[in-house]
């Protein structure tokens, strides 16, 4: 029976870059000096798993380019190398190598040979500084040389049942050992049940090798070193007078063999796919049954309704009643545990930046120390894989532009070595991530003299500092004085606030002359489902997103004030907010024009409160979010649009593109724009 292993191979691959991950980790990790054997092992184990399932997949580059660095690494754990900076170093860029490579075989583009062949003599260099030290502690060990005068080897290999369930194929081993000399097979039915006993997934038959030639034991352990925890094999010096080692593998944690089982497949049909999304999600089984558990109460919901809707009369009004309310209970939880299985710890954006700050900060000579709290705060997928970048932007802000040298730092009375946080927490139905250094803070006034010099301001605009703060995120704008690879192109902030604002958040920005900096980031959980706020105009009906949301007033006339070439204000208490009619902005004909009859919803982004003149407020409730620009086009002032109860179609309102439309002062006006 012929078994499609393709179907595991985005399995393959969405394992191996977690186990870069791992190793990146791992690596950073290592104290140089000292082979610390655990930590070792476990970068030596992720290589391992991507060489096996690479190889096994036929994905042949990946797999001889990994077996060097397994190599660099086995010396490690073995205690015969050192570990020093720069192997560190090499085996961090072999990383990115190997992440590279699996990445261009997953969108089935060309692999950059150059840096491969590059990186890959880079560790063959390394290995061969010592390799006279390595060939003498080799002499010493018969089960991994070739004793003198030997060309011939007894191989007995006789494979696990469940070989084939772990995509493994004897097949292949024996062709690859035929490269390697002249072998002479014999095969072992001895183990091979009767016919009707017979699984044609499982692995009975044995074989006896003789292999002649030049080949050394290094090499034929290679060739099975995809199997050594599958099987049953002792390999032989046959001209040797001693006995040659018995590998004879233990079995492993049934996890690690359910998840290197999955690593099977052909590379046929594979289809380009961006390697930064991921097409699956690890579930905790407690969600699962928790999900099991509510679509079983509903399943009793529904048949109780059912009955109740056969010869229904009027006595059974309240127990119609409950059920509606029961089945209603049971819907708003069933939602709420479908959502938490979209839930992932921040750990997963978070985890890239331990090896940003390491290479950045010995490229810019800078000792930075990064402090990570809040990794287990959880947020929706969608909303992890799209906040990446942004976040990567600010952490180079704060590197580059933040962080001083270590003798301006020891001038000014800090440490030399600076500390950069990340941080993670909820708050209200937001999630809220800071990044935080203990810099030079912003320099306002080479801001201001910057945003005079690009046209941004006026020379005798009188700003406050959150204001001049706001500067640095208008597009273009920079006070870096070169260009380098890092900064100063005029790009990055801008950008920032675009992606943030495209997922229903908002960044702030405070920071003090000499003490530091720290940027803020408010993100909805999830992008698929809000609380809001129905309002009317005319016969539209919009939702208001309750988190925007302050309060919402009847105005009076003596709270009303015109100013000239600023428009409609009002006082609430001691401020003066400018108005927004939402007719003017997105159509319609309101029941009113008059301030004083109709609503007024005080809303807030970024700092800002304005108030939204509606005609009535409606009920609150939660609503899925469906895109307005996949099943039509981009409306500004909008982000969505959702389906109401009566079936018809409510837009949800952005309110930072209404503030960004209303353009009631020149500097906002010009950051809302840049979103």
């Amino acid at each position: 029976m012929s078994i499609d292993m393709s179907q595991f191979l985005e399995t393959f691959y969405e394992e191996s870059f977690e186990g870069l991950e791992i190793m990146e980790t791992e690596l950073l990790a290592l104290d140089v000096g000292e082979a610390d054997s655990e930590t070792i092992n476990t970068i030596f184990r992720a290589a391992h798993s991507i060489k096996g399932g690479s190889g096994t997949f036929g994905l042949n580059a990946v797999a001889d380019f990994t077996h060097v660095m397994e190599t660099l690494l086995d010396e490690m754990r073995d205690g015969k190398r050192q570990v020093t900076e720069g192997a560190v170093n090499l085996l961090l860029t072999t990383v990115d190598v190997l992440r590279e490579m699996l990445t261009a075989l997953r969108e089935n583009t060309e692999l950059d040979s150059e840096r491969i062949k590059v990186t890959h003599d880079q560790l063959e260099e390394l290995l061969g500084s010592s390799s006279s030290s390595s060939t003498t502690q080799q002499t010493d060990n018969s089960s991994k040389d070739v004793p003198a005068g030997s060309h011939a080897w007894h191989i007995s290999f006789y494979p696990h049942v469940n070989l084939f369930k772990t995509g493994n194929d004897p097949v292949r081993i024996l062709r690859e050992l035929e490269t390697l000399g002249e072998l002479e097979v014999k095969m072992d039915p001895s183990a091979l049940p009767e016919f009707n006993g017979l699984d044609p997934e499982e692995s009975f038959l044995g074989w006896e090798l003789e292999l002649k030639g030049e080949a050394t034991r290094e090499a034929i352990d290679e060739v099975f070193a995809w199997v050594e925890d599958e099987c049953d094999l002792t390999i032989t010096a046959a001209e040797a007078e001693e006995e040659a080692k018995v590998i004879h593998a233990e079995a492993e944690p049934e996890e690690k063999r359910q998840t290197e089982g999955r690593t099977t497949a052909s590379t046929q049909s594979r289809k380009p796919k961006a390697a930064a999304e991921s097409t699956s999600i690890r579930v905790g089984i407690d969600k699962v049954d928790s999900v099991i558990n509510l679509v079983g109460e509903l399943v009793i919901t529904q048949s109780m309704l059912s009955t109740l809707g056969e010869n229904f009369d009027m006595s059974k009004v309240n127990s119609l009643i409950q059920g509606m309310e029961q089945l209603e209970l049971n819907t708003r939880q069933l939602q709420e545990q479908v959502m938490r299985m979209r839930m992932m710890p921040i750990n997963f954006a978070f985890q890239r930046f331990p090896r940003l700050v390491h290479d950045m900060s010995q490229k810019m000579g800078k000792n930075i120390e990064l402090k990570m709290t809040g990794e287990q705060t959880e947020l929706d997928k969608t909303v992890m894989e799209k906040i990446g970048d942004p976040l990567v932007h600010l952490v180079r802000n704060s590197l580059d532009h933040g962080i001083e040298m270590p003798e301006q730092r020891k001038k000014a009375g800090k440490p030399e070595t600076a500390t950069l946080g990340l941080n993670a927490y909820h708050q209200g139905g937001n999630i809220v991530i800071e990044v935080i250094d203990d810099g030079a803070g912003l320099n306002e006034e080479k801001i201001l003299v910057k945003a005079i010099e690009q046209g941004l301001i006026t020379a005798d605009a009188d700003l406050e500092p959150a204001r001049i703060h706001e500067l640095i995120l208008l597009p273009g704008f920079s006070t870096a004085d070169e260009v380098t690879d890092v900064s100063g192109r005029g790009v990055g902030m801008d950008v920032v606030v675009r992606n943030i604002r495209g997922l229903g958040g908002s960044l702030e920005v405070w920071s003090k002359p000499g003490q530091g900096s720290k940027f803020t980031i408010r993100l909805p959980l999830t992008l698929a489902i809000l609380d809001g706020q129905t309002v009317s105009v005319g016969d539209e009906d919009y939702i208001i997103p309750l988190t925007s949301i302050i309060e919402s007033i009847q105005l009076t006339s003596d709270m009303l004030n015109i100013v000239f070439g600023k428009g409609e204000t009002f006082r609430l208490r001691n401020e003066h907010l400018p108005i927004i009619r939402l007719h003017n902005i997105l159509g319609g004909n309101p029941m009113t024009t008059d301030l004083t009859e109709g609503l007024l919803v005080v809303v807030e982004s970024d700092g800002r409160k304005i108030g939204l003149f509606v005609d009535e407020l409606k009920g609150q409730q939660q609503v899925v979010i469906k895109s307005l620009e996949v099943n039509y086009k981009r409306i500004e002032g909008i982000s969505g649009a959702t389906i109401l109860g009566d079936g018809s179609v409510a837009l949800i309102v952005d309110i930072p593109g209404l503030i960004s439309l209303s353009n009631r002062e020149p500097v906002t006006s010009q950051l809302k724009k840049s979103a």
